[in-house]
């Protein structure tokens, strides 16, 4: 890639773009969360039992607005509403809020218990217990406090928020040891619609001069792409390339004047990946292979956030024209292919020890991806392909390629019964493991097994193409395994090569040895 103007474009265009989309999300929560508040309204937690056996219940240290803000703010922050109930009905509850400092002093020596943090799905209150010797005053007698409240039943503080470092106790009113309350927590502020619409408006800005930014840049790139162009000669294990065709796809037109010819596609296989294992691939490169993608990870996130807006800014154009832009069709073309290098070298396949270029194009790279670029597509598909027509699809692929979760169920004191989640590999990359691990003790790539994860990888990048817009033919519901796809000039059940062969096809130019095949 050598257009420096499209490169900043779409870097300029993607990171506007993100902090666009970051401000108008965080400007739309706020206005859902200022509308909610009419006629007075709080936010407010749910009530949860908190029990412990000390002396007082504080709550961690609350930075109200700042350091350094004045001690009188020319609006109003915010209200905090408390609300507290004695578990025992008979018994009085004392809850109010203090500077930090005061309580410190007037805690001091004594035991209580602070609580760190909360989890509400499913309630787990943490704590830290501080220990001590003393018996604490009764709070009422104290004239620490902004704002409280006593007594039993239900009892409610407001307060308005001050600057300043503050703290919330809640005790017994007789300031007895054990301490069983159920407390909510509600706020209030004014502060909140103005604060939705000016992240509104500057979200809008941002995108506003963001994703224009980022479609030219997209165009810009994607205009060195050509239709359809075949991997160069010389891809390792490919030996010579196979015969390309001057005349130009059924209903299309010739190649532009310069460009490589467009290969002879095969209409019922415009999705073309490949990738050749090593032959000499190294038995522990992969353990680290993860560590030194790390740099591609970090382009390709900003990447497929461009892939996304330039696929709606296609679904518009092939909905009112038939069409898909060509330039932002070899621009995704090119994520796909980066994509699918970077995988096929650190996590999806681990095939090859040579490092992924930093380009869009085609390059001389053991893993290749290529799409054939549609003359027309459907309009009306546009509407269904990209999630209905691949439910079956996204139920295969995700069962294959997502991570397994399992849950257990376990007792954990006063907050009841707590459910625990956990996770683990998917079948993917359960398979690619369990290669290289053969790979790092045998020093081989066991073969059959490289032949089906290539078959993974295909059916989802089919899946992904299809999804992304790029094609009206529907994916196929199979596994096309082995480094290569399947020539079309032989009938599966034809094909003389034994199951998990990774050379070339019978029929096709390539080493009679299957060169940079062998594991």
């Amino acid at each position: 890639m050598k257009r420096p103007g499209a490169i900043v474009m779409l870097s300029v265009g993607i990171v506007l773009s993100l902090i666009g989309f970051a401000l108008a999300s965080a400007g739309a929560a706020a206005a859902w969360l200022g509308a909610a508040q009419r006629d007075g309204g709080y936010f407010t937690s749910r009530t949860e039992r908190f029990t412990v056996p000390s002396f007082a219940l504080v709550s961690p240290h609350l930075d109200a607005v700042g350091e350094g803000t004045p001690e009188r703010l020319p609006f109003d922050v915010g209200t905090l509403r408390l609300r507290a109930t004695a578990a025992d009905p008979e018994k009085s509850i004392f809850i109010g809020i203090a500077p930090q400092e005061d309580v410190d002093r007037y805690l001091s020596g004594v035991h209580y218990t602070e609580l760190e943090e909360v989890k509400f799905n499913p309630f787990r209150p943490a704590y830290r217990d501080i220990s001590g010797l003393s018996s604490p005053a009764p709070a009422s007698s104290q004239d620490i406090w902004v704002a409280s409240a006593s007594g039993q039943g239900l009892q409610e503080l407001t307060w308005k928020v001050a600057p300043g470092t503050w703290t919330v106790v809640v005790m017994n009113t007789d300031a007895a040891q054990g301490v069983s309350a159920d407390l909510q927590a509600g706020f209030r502020s004014e502060l909140i619609r103005p604060a939705a619409t000016g992240l509104l408006v500057a979200g809008g800005l941002a995108l506003v001069v963001g994703l224009p930014l980022l479609v030219i840049g997209a165009v810009g790139l994607g205009r060195r792409g050509t239709p359809g162009a075949p991997p160069p000669v010389g891809v390792p294990g490919r030996g010579p390339a196979p015969a390309r065709s001057e005349s130009p796809a059924p209903g299309g037109s010739p190649p532009p004047s310069g460009s490589p010819p467009a290969p002879n596609w095969d209409q019922a296989q415009p999705v073309r990946l490949t990738g050749h294992v090593d032959a000499g691939l190294s038995r522990g490169l992969w353990l680290v292979k993860w560590l030194l993608a790390i740099p591609h990870f970090f382009v390709l996130f900003f990447l497929w956030f461009a892939f996304a807006v330039t696929t709606v800014v296609a679904w518009f154009a092939i909905l009112f024209t038939g069409r898909y832009p060509q330039s932002l069709f070899h621009f995704n073309v090119g994520v796909l292919r980066w994509t699918w290098r970077v995988a096929f070298y650190a996590y999806a396949a681990g095939g090859t020890d040579k490092y992924p270029p930093f380009t869009l194009e085609q390059a001389d790279y053991p893993a290749t991806l290529d799409v054939q670029y549609p003359q027309r597509l459907s309009r009306g598909l546009v509407l269904v392909k990209s999630w209905l027509l691949l439910i079956p699809h996204w139920l295969v692929i995700g069962a294959v390629t997502g991570s397994a979760t399992w849950a257990w169920r376990t007792q954990d004191g006063p907050a009841g019964v707590v459910t625990e989640r956990g996770g683990g590999l998917s079948l993917l990359a359960l398979l690619v493991l369990i290669a290289l691990v053969i790979l790092l003790f045998s020093g081989r790539y066991p073969r059959p097994l490289f032949a089906f994860i290539m078959g993974i990888n295909r059916w989802s990048y089919r899946v992904v193409v299809y999804g992304a817009l790029m094609r009206d033919e529907y994916p196929p519901f199979r596994l096309d395994q082995g480094p290569d796809e399947p020539d079309p000039a032989v009938p599966r059940d034809m094909d003389p090569r034994p199951a998990g062969h990774q050379g070339p096809p019978a029929g096709r130019p390539g080493r009679p040895d299957g060169g940079g095949d062998r594991g």
